[in-house]
């Protein structure tokens, strides 16, 4: 069985996805135009299963996603105070590794019974409890955007932090699997009682991710003033039980957007490019793509390739830095002609390491349609030092 393709893609990821269309239940697979290699899996694949669920597929960061909601405030209406909100925001959510908030967020998540469901990970609910409307590092950010009629938007991307990983973490090694790039995902049977366990532990994780995303909305929003008018919210890293034609299947997405007829999603570019709101369509090419689409424009540049990487001198055996393939003034040259002020953000995340978001649109055209084009004027991350393993 063969998946389906969409843009071009390198021979080792092209290999990686095979190696996960041969292994378990697996009834389709499609890999999206921003795809490049993960951990066991694709980002940008999707697997369809018929009675199998993917620990790899869903991978360490479940629940992933994005959320974008619109405001009733004008982008001429914050203009002059974009830097000081921008350093609000980041004074007021919590980026970086391992880090708590602040504030004690109660949410009803805390009693499901799902915690119950799966003992492996009760004992992460404290540390849950205390990061959640946390963000984290990587690719995971806070965006503020203007659309055509130059309304803002609030844009975050980010999951369900130490608590998927964990969740991920202990199923890994519980299903024998392997963490690493060229090895076989481990998947679970879905009535067997490890698969049971998971697909409650990823279930609250998922809701966790949802929880988080909304509560940092909610404070941003708080900071930037306006209501909200309209909000798109969606996982990337996640396995559904969906109809596809006459099949009930368990759908593994990871690093893809679900994209149902009508079904809407928000897809960030880099830290200096647009972002869109876009929905689904109906067509054969899109029931070949089990309806999901890109979640992002993709890396072309791994994150040490763009930051450069630190090895030892021969002679002296001191630690010294190899050039990256982005510099600091590209990145900012980027980014003041885009029109954007940037908290936080390294060369790893730089505009330079992604492809364009509009070349990997083009080739979903025939399964996706365009709502709105956001252009980015302010977007807050971690600083270029942190490293978080809760990244996707």
């Amino acid at each position: 069985m063969e998946p389906k393709i969409f843009g071009q893609h390198d021979e080792r990821t092209l290999a990686q996805m095979d190696r996960c269309m041969r292994i378990g239940s697996v009834a389709g697979g499609v890999l999206c135009a921003d795809g490049h290699l993960g951990y066991a899996m694709p980002v940008g694949g999707v697997i369809a299963y018929e009675e199998h669920v993917s620990v790899s597929g869903v991978g360490f960061d479940i629940g992933c996603g994005n959320m974008a909601a619109k405001l009733d405030l004008r982008l001429d209406d914050i203009a002059s105070d974009i830097p000081t909100v921008a350093s609000d925001i980041a004074k007021n959510v919590s980026f970086g590794l391992g880090r708590s908030n602040a504030e004690r967020v109660e949410h009803p998540l805390f009693d499901s019974p799902l915690w119950d469901d799966c003992p492996e990970i009760k004992h992460l609910k404290t540390m849950a409890r205390d990061q959640l409307g946390t963000v984290g590092s990587g690719n995971h950010y806070v965006d503020l955007f203007a659309d055509e009629e130059g309304f803002v938007w609030i844009g975050v991307h980010f999951g369900s932090r130490g608590l998927g990983h964990k969740t991920a973490t202990a199923f890994l090694k519980l299903a024998g699997g392997k963490d690493g790039i060229d090895v076989d995902p481990a998947v679970l049977q879905q009535d067997s009682e490890l698969g049971r366990k998971y697909l409650a532990g990823m279930t609250l994780a998922g809701e966790y991710a949802y929880a988080g995303r909304e509560w940092v909305v909610e404070r941003v929003r708080n900071l930037v003033g306006g209501a909200i008018v309209d909000e798109v919210h969606n996982h990337h890293n996640y396995a559904w039980r969906e109809r596809h034609g006459d099949r009930e299947l368990w759908v593994v997405r990871k690093g893809a957007t679900p994209a149902f007829p009508g079904q809407r999603g928000f897809v960030g570019g880099s830290m200096g490019d647009d972002a869109v709101i876009l929905a689904g369509v109906d067509g054969e090419s899109a029931a070949a793509s089990l309806y999901s689409t890109v979640h992002g424009a993709g890396r072309v540049m791994s994150r040490t390739e763009a930051r450069g990487r630190f090895v030892r001198d021969p002679e002296t055996g001191k630690k010294m830095r190899q050039p990256g393939r982005v510099r600091h003034d590209e990145m900012h040259q980027w980014l003041r002609e885009k029109g954007v002020t940037l908290v936080g953000g390294g060369l790893d995340e730089a505009p330079q390491a992604y492809r364009r978001l509009p070349d990997v649109l083009a080739a979903h055209a025939d399964t996706v349609k365009i709502e709105h084009t956001l252009k980015p004027f302010a977007v807050v991350m971690a600083g270029p030092n942190e490293w978080d393993p809760y990244k996707d």
